[in-house]
């Protein structure tokens, strides 16, 4: 039951459930989706009057009726005393964290990369997720600042992209941007259109050369911090700078904004 509470203390979580091993995974979808991706719950915290919905939507537990996974009801004044939120959308469960995978596993066979540098918002994060794992990208680094993309807000609105998308932690930031290099990728730093001065390529014509020039090439993006964005040291070990054209005086897009463009502008191009 410990593993429920205070879920809204986002600076305890992001120590308390890395370090225990586990996750939590917030609705019965994306519980649904994290089972199906062979991750193994350990309890589940659900209303009164779910439990013969998680049931019907979990057909891998209800065949065993829950065996040895904990499962905890109360009604909705329970749980959210207990968790800190209204938990209204019926069920959390606490999931076995996977272990990492290796950075040379994920990037063995990966031509485009994405590498989120510093990003703290966890919805941010979860929304990149979900536009690399329907935009093509093939898999997304984390430096060691990032915040958790298995953080419960980070996967919900990931819509469960978190797991199935291959993604681990890249140490040694920035110094690892040459290992990427040595690697064979080319390093794109994105970053608004002042971010570089006249360095800087708009993203339509580096997309359109990218296509006619370096069609076989790997690709790592690399999207820096809210409000910030990419630091200096990144930026200035990059081969390349790529902006978004912007007008009406907007200097910029929020980074899971300007991810998804990005990663469509890419695709477009490849298709």
């Amino acid at each position: 039951m410990s593993a429920y509470r205070d879920l809204t203390d986002v600076a305890l979580r992001k120590k308390s459930e890395p370090a225990s091993g586990v996750y939590i995974a917030e609705s019965a979808k994306i519980i649904e989706r994290a089972i199906a991706c062979g991750h193994t719950p350990v309890s589940i915290l659900m209303a009164d009057n779910w439990l013969e919905k998680m049931r019907d939507l979990l057909p891998s537990i209800s065949a065993n009726d829950f065996g040895d996974i904990d499962v905890f009801t109360g009604n909705y004044a329970v749980l959210e005393e207990l968790t800190g939120f209204h938990v209204h959308r019926g069920a959390l469960a606490e999931m076995v964290r996977p272990e990492p995978m290796s950075l040379e596993s994920i990037l063995q066979d990966a031509k485009t990369v994405v590498v989120l540098e510093d990003i703290v918002d966890h919805t941010n994060v979860g929304a990149i997720f979900r536009a690399a794992a329907g935009l093509g990208i093939d898999a997304i680094l984390v430096t060691p600042e990032c915040a958790d993309p298995l953080y419960r807000r980070s996967i919900r609105v990931s819509m469960g992209s978190v797991f199935t998308l291959p993604w681990t932690r890249i140490p040694n930031w920035p110094d690892s941007i040459e290992s990427l290099k040595q690697r064979g990728f080319n390093t794109v730093a994105i970053s608004p259109e002042n971010g570089d001065g006249a360095q800087a390529q708009d993203l339509r014509k580096f997309a359109t050369h990218s296509q006619s020039t370096h069609k076989d090439e790997r690709i790592a993006l690399i999207l820096g911090t809210e409000g910030e964005g990419i630091t200096a040291a990144s930026l200035s070990n990059c081969d390349h700078s790529v902006y978004i054209p912007m007008s009406n005086d907007v200097s910029s897009l929020n980074v899971a904004s300007a991810a998804a463009v990005v990663f469509w502008a890419l695709q477009n191009e490849q298709s």
